[in-house]
């Protein structure tokens, strides 16, 4: 592993550095209230809107994309630079990575060169929000087993069933679908993929109330929601195909959770006094910090291979998937543990009274949904041992069955 920049690497960093800091104001190391200034989502989405049009004017908000769809034409190890500078600023987050990451590069893929013109700027300058519409209630970590339906009915197709977990699907405009169009095929075949407007006749979508207090999630019903054939994306029956640019690009979307992590919880020890002291001096709170530097450690070294290969131009593999496996839990846990040692301050989550600006209860709370999104522990620990490991995959008896002979295709 290489963890130094090239000379050309070194002069882009400087140059995003450069504008980050004429643009944006540098996150305090010590706040753990960066991005929560703002009273409610509308507010946030306005200033995220502001920042994304910005950012796409300077060519940074896409830096691989080819320049005709408004990107920098760059290489990969320059958008990573880009991400690692931009994390030391105070700037909204959260409404367009699913669309940018997901959703455009899927259509950029498989749509056509007039609907690319029309669709991919306004998304780049945060004009327009895409999301994902993938998992239903029996269809999560299995997305081919989903049951929504599309029929054909001359030049238009009817959609009828229901999405869940579909993030950001209340704000925005467009959405990417996979649909079952034949049920008397094995389940992967039968598939149909589309996109669609979000406001189309038909669609009902109800916010779901997390404990947390945020309303992140929707669910998403289609009521004989009809869509032109010019909005389908492949061929019929190829939709697992088109899915599975989506699902790509989502693994390195997703990828390593950010948020409050050891520093935070050594800064926590340090100023937490318990009943024999400072937390910081107590040997089971430095048995576990030092657990926690160590896997901090191993995610960084694991995460600058991925930056090596990209630097020599070569494409990441499968072995992407340890970073969220490893960062799940230890979000998770390491939360957790941070507060036990908040005493009854621990249960408190309120920003404003909270030990830490309730840094630790979001995390906590948060952490559960991130170990599911974007490939649950289970179906990344099969990615690592089938594609990296090379042990022998599992055994999948309805892969060969028709759908509609399953019994998971029956409502019940």
């Amino acid at each position: 592993m290489d963890f130094n920049d090239t000379p050309e690497e070194a002069k882009f960093r400087s140059e995003v550095r450069t504008w980050l800091e004429q643009n944006a104001k540098l996150r305090d190391p010590a706040s753990v209230k960066a991005g929560r200034s703002e009273k409610s989502e509308a507010e946030r989405l306005v200033r995220a809107k502001e920042w994304q049009a910005k950012k796409a004017a300077a060519g940074y908000a896409a830096i691989t994309w080819p320049t005709e769809f408004g990107g920098l034409g760059g290489t990969p190890i320059q958008s990573v630079i880009y991400a690692q500078e931009e994390a030391a600023f105070e700037v909204p987050r959260g409404f367009f990575e699913i669309g940018l990451g997901m959703c455009i590069p899927t259509m950029m893929k498989w749509a056509t060169p007039e609907q690319n013109e029309r669709y991919v700027k306004p998304a780049l300058y945060g004009e327009e929000i895409w999301c994902q519409l993938f998992s239903e209630p029996a269809a999560g970590s299995d997305v081919a087993g989903l049951r929504t339906k599309a029929e054909k009915d001359g030049d238009e197709w009817v959609i009828n069933g229901q999405k869940v977990w579909t993030s950001g699907a209340h704000f925005c405009d467009y959405g990417i679908i996979v649909t079952r169009s034949d049920p008397t095929v094995p389940k992967h075949k039968g598939l149909t993929f589309f996109f669609l407007d979000m406001k189309t006749p038909g669609i009902e979508i109800r916010p779901i109330k997390q404990m947390s207090g945020d309303s992140g999630f929707n669910e998403v019903f289609f009521n004989d929601v009809r869509i032109p054939d010019s909005q389908r994306l492949g061929d019929v029956g190829e939709g697992w195909k088109v899915s599975l640019t989506t699902l790509m690009n989502e693994r390195l979307a997703i990828g390593q959770g950010a948020g409050v992590d050891y520093e935070e919880l050594l800064k926590l020890a340090r100023d937490t006094e318990l009943e024999n002291g400072p937390a910081i001096k107590d040997s089971n709170v430095r048995e576990k910090l030092a657990d926690w530097y160590v896997q901090s450690q191993g995610l960084k070294y694991t995460k600058f291979r991925t930056l090596t290969a990209l630097s020599k131009g070569q494409v990441p593999g499968a072995e992407s998937s340890i970073g969220k496996i490893v960062s799940g839990p230890k979000m998770q846990d390491l939360a957790s543990f941070a507060m036990d040692i908040q005493g009854q301050g621990g249960i408190m989550q309120d920003v404003d009274e909270s030990p830490m600006a309730g840094a630790f209860q979001n995390q906590w709370i948060g952490a559960a949904g991130y170990r599911i999104a974007g490939g649950t522990d289970e179906i990344l620990r099969n990615i690592v041992s089938e594609q990296v490991l090379g042990l022998p995959q599992d055994i999948r008896v309805d892969k060969t069955v028709p759908f509609n002979e399953l019994a998971s295709s029956k409502k019940s």
